[in-house]
């Protein structure tokens, strides 16, 4: 039986489903797919009004709405989900993956032959944060206007950032380089006039805990000029200016030495990992900051799914984490689907590289082309 019920159409494209009660029928299933993990996913109206959560209840494992009392006949039911269903059905849920795992690797006659199931969840999920880093990740991108603060706090579900950039008035985006010339101290200790660290004192005048205050180090960053931070080259530097000829240069506005990655006017940012903020230089005030990032894939009931791709790559993975776990299990059988891991994952990964040759053809014609100086 196919995956995919043709009439089942207008629920995906709209993300919406509709019936008509009858004023006896209380069970009505859901053919959204995969199928919804929770309530909390989709609200219900009847005749266009939004009703109570606790007028029915949900099965997350058949998809069966059920109302505590019977809609009126002819009345019009609608689900209406809260985000897109749409592309979907690229991935299979976390529900799905350990269903079809205990149901094909554990029993007897096989090479599981007892496993509980929380453990091939726990395992599972561990399969999702490895995958979401390398193989299957996906980039989350957000995007937020920076204040007069200068500091924009990462994501709730920041794992690590892929890159970061401002986006000028034509919607292009230009990367932001990480400021390895300056960091964001997480704790600045007041001192005394010679240079003693001062602490705080309870009622009896006891020091206890060291005295913080303001960053000088962040301070002097956010205020400070971007062109003598980056080494834009202007008329007025030694090296480039006219009145001062040098062997270094052989035009005006070059010079010898520079450092690239500080030669560009997008600005830098700093990282302050205790804070969990991001800060930027002075001249990005009120711009537009896209931050893509990268999550482990447990963020919400939603994103704990797999690409239909790496589909047989976490069934290895979850099969050869059960065994280590095991005791008494021979080393040859461990080795065995070590083997077999590594060689799904690494399908996988090629697989997901998504590379296209019309495009890689149309990359290496510009690659052809030959440099004028």
């Amino acid at each position: 039986m196919g995956l995919i019920n043709k009439t089942d159409a207008y629920a995906y494209y709209t993300s919406s489903q509709k019936f008509n009660g009858d004023g006896v029928e209380v069970d009505f299933t859901l053919s959204f797919y995969p199928i919804l993990s929770s309530a909390s996913s989709f609200v219900v109206y009847i005749d266009g009004n939004e009703i109570d959560d606790d007028l029915y209840t949900y099965n997350g494992t058949t998809g069966v709405i059920t109302f505590t009392t019977a809609p009126d006949a002819n009345s019009e039911i609608a689900v209406a989900l809260l985000k897109s269903n749409l592309g979907n059905y690229r991935y299979i849920s976390l529900a799905d993956v350990v269903r079809n795992f205990m149901v094909s690797y554990v029993g007897d006659g096989k090479i599981i032959s007892k496993a509980r199931r929380s453990d091939v969840v726990f395992h599972t999920k561990r399969a999702i944060q490895e995958f979401s880093y390398d193989i299957s990740r996906v980039e989350k991108i957000q995007e937020v206007q920076l204040g007069s603060t200068l500091t924009i706090p990462m994501p709730q579900d920041y794992v690590n950032y892929v890159a970061i950039s401002w986006v000028d008035g034509g919607g292009v985006e230009h990367p932001i380089p990480y400021g390895r010339i300056s960091h964001r101290p997480s704790e600045a200790i007041l001192q005394d006039d010679n240079g003693n660290y001062m602490f705080d004192e309870n009622a009896e005048g006891i020091p206890q805990s060291i005295l913080t205050g303001t960053s000088v180090t962040q301070t002097r960053f956010t205020s400070a000029n971007s062109t003598e931070i980056q080494e834009i080259i202007t008329n007025t530097d030694y090296f480039a200016s006219e009145a001062y000829p040098s062997d270094f240069t052989s035009e005006t506005n070059k010079r010898y030495g520079n450092e690239p990655e500080l030669s560009n006017i997008n600005g830098m940012f700093t990282i302050d990992e205790a804070a969990g903020t991001f800060s930027f230089s002075s001249n990005l005030v009120n711009s537009i900051i896209l931050i893509k990032y990268i999550s482990d894939g447990l963020g919400t009931d939603d994103e704990m799914r797999v690409n239909k791709m790496a589909e047989e790559a976490i069934y290895k993975y979850v099969a050869c984490a059960v065994l280590e776990s095991m005791a008494n299990v021979p080393e040859y059988i461990i080795n065995r689907f070590k083997k077999e891991r590594r060689a799904s994952m690494r399908n996988a990964k090629l697989r997901l590289y998504n590379l296209k040759m019309s495009e890689m053809t149309n990359v290496m014609r510009g690659k052809s082309k030959q440099i004028k100086h």
